[in-house]
């Protein structure tokens, strides 16, 4: 009888002391923004390693700046959440964390000659080109009835960076003979109306800054963007790079002209039969090799 009520007692002890721990783990868990579980691959992420090329077996090139409208419904990965949820946020806070913390460079964008990667631009001017700082306005004073300016700090907010534009160079690559992209850099472009123009069918497109993507790989592999199908198996923004999974149009091609876009010499209808002659003949040159 004494060792049925021994055992019993290391019973009930086994369970309360599982029960401690497990409350212990639960409690820990919830001290995690994550609630269920700590997301360590997320964090140690790297990004996928890209094969070598040589420059020998590179037998074409082309370069095309292509522009993607991140309010459209395959591209809207990139554009929401515009605030961090559940540790994911959106491409363009990520990346102006990442300037801000100086994990990554950022370089100017011109109207011309601006995807050179060549001047270096820092974050309290990038954070001026978005809308943040110090701003003025009038007001009336109601001790005097006169109006004065008053000045103000307004928070950077990145809702109205609506736009992509990926620089990207398409090769055929003879050793696994097959057609290759690498991209170069990515510009997100601010799209808004000026404060006085009633016109709101014309907005105007503001370059902000340029960041080189090989340089910023190791940053977008470690976010995540929501998978909505799967929650547990969310791709990272270098994931969706690497297998394309975002639509855009081709505005611009390197060419003789000072690498003019295509609104340069063509508008309207012509303008995008223009951008699908050019992603026809990126696309026709693989297939114009083989024998069917």
């Amino acid at each position: 009888m004494k060792y049925y009520s021994l055992f019993y007692l290391v019973l009930l002890a086994g369970i309360f002391a599982g029960g401690s721990l497990k409350g212990q783990g639960i409690e820990e868990l919830v001290k995690n923004k994550y609630a269920t579980y700590e997301k360590k691959i997320t964090i140690e992420r790297k990004p996928a390693p890209l094969p070598g090329v040589r420059e020998a077996d590179v037998t074409w090139s082309k370069t095309v700046w292509r522009l993607i409208d991140m309010r459209e419904k395959m591209n809207q990965v990139f554009y929401f959440p515009t605030r961090e949820i559940q540790g994911r946020n959106n491409l363009v806070n990520i990346l102006l964390k990442g300037i801000k913390e100086n994990t990554i460079t950022a370089f100017v964008a011109n109207p011309k000659d601006d995807d050179e990667f060549r001047q270096p631009i820092s974050f309290e001017e990038i954070k001026k080109k978005i809308g943040g700082g110090p701003k003025t306005m009038s007001i009336r004073d109601l001790n005097t009835g006169n109006l004065r300016d008053s000045t103000y700090m307004q928070e950077m907010s990145a809702d109205d960076v609506k736009k992509l534009i990926v620089k990207e160079v398409w090769y055929f690559d003879k050793q696994k003979s097959s057609l290759q992209v690498r991209i170069l850099g990515l510009c997100p472009a601010k799209v808004y109306f000026r404060d006085a123009d009633t016109n709101k069918e014309d907005p105007l497109t503001v370059k902000l800054f340029w960041v080189r993507y090989p340089e910023v790989r190791e940053l977008l592999a470690k976010n995540e963007s929501l998978n909505t199908r799967n929650g547990a198996r969310n791709l990272s923004y270098d994931d969706i790079f690497l297998l394309r999974y975002f639509d855009g149009y081709i505005f611009q091609e390197e060419n003789v002209f000072n690498n003019r876009e295509i609104l340069d010499y063509s508008s309207g209808e012509l303008a995008s039969q223009e951008s699908e002659r050019i992603k026809n003949a990126i696309f026709n040159y693989e297939q114009d090799l083989w024998e069917y």
